[in-house]
């Protein structure tokens, strides 16, 4: 008599009433990578905030909305590009850190035209009491939309951020979190609002402020 180990629909039906399943073939896991957030003692959390959790995808898109009282802007975050940065961003807005804050520097150069944000006390000061590093190629540009980490040198990252509500000249040492995908009307209603002083890098002439932000 010969043997075969072709399951037939009726082996296959006992299997399952005996309480047997067959595995299922898993779906391939999502890259992610690992993000190294240290802490600052130096400069402690300017609200209570402890650090994401080390691991972060590496794939897809994510969404976040930031309302001001100049308007919503929305912003599509890239995952692959910048991991760490997206997954601290996200980190961040789900701990309430940008809830009732402002945004404290505004240029408008011919070199640099950006909104700066994600401070709690005034310009690079107050943040989440942790750092981490960049994440650049190098070849990074900053055209208008593009929203990306502030810092105060090399692996100073932390909870600061900009808008690029024109164009910004600068060296490519800022990790590039994503686009504006809805709302840079409300960037152009800040700028026109102007420079206190009528300088061209300060503060607003009218605060600026980040009501709240949520994320998907």
């Amino acid at each position: 008599m010969k043997i075969t180990h072709r399951l037939t629909l009726a082996a296959v039906t006992a299997l399952a009433l005996t309480g047997l399943a067959i595995p299922a073939q898993a779906a391939p896991a999502a890259p992610t990578v690992h993000c190294e957030f240290t802490p600052t003692p130096e400069n402690p959390a300017a609200r209570p905030v402890h650090p994401p959790s080390p691991t972060a995808s590496a794939k897809g898109t994510a969404k976040a909305v930031l309302q001001t009282n100049y308007g919503l802007v929305a912003i599509e975050l890239d995952k692959a590009n910048a991991p760490c940065a997206v997954h601290n961003f996200r980190h961040l807005i789900r701990s309430w850190f940008y809830q009732h804050t402002q945004c404290f520097r505004l240029t408008a150069s011919q070199r640099l035209g950006v909104l700066q944000c994600g401070d709690i006390y005034e310009v690079e000061k107050g943040g989440p009491g942790y750092r981490f590093p960049d994440e650049v190629t190098g070849e990074e540009t900053y055209p208008r939309g593009t929203v990306a980490m502030g810092n105060q040198g090399p692996g100073t990252n932390g909870s600061q951020f900009f808008f690029v509500h024109s164009h910004a000249n600068i060296d490519p040492k800022y990790s590039v979190l994503g686009r504006v995908v809805w709302g840079m009307d409300t960037l152009d209603r800040i700028v026109a609002a102007g420079i206190a002083d009528g300088a061209e890098d300060g503060a607003p002439a009218r605060p600026v402020r980040i009501h709240f932000a949520l994320t998907s």
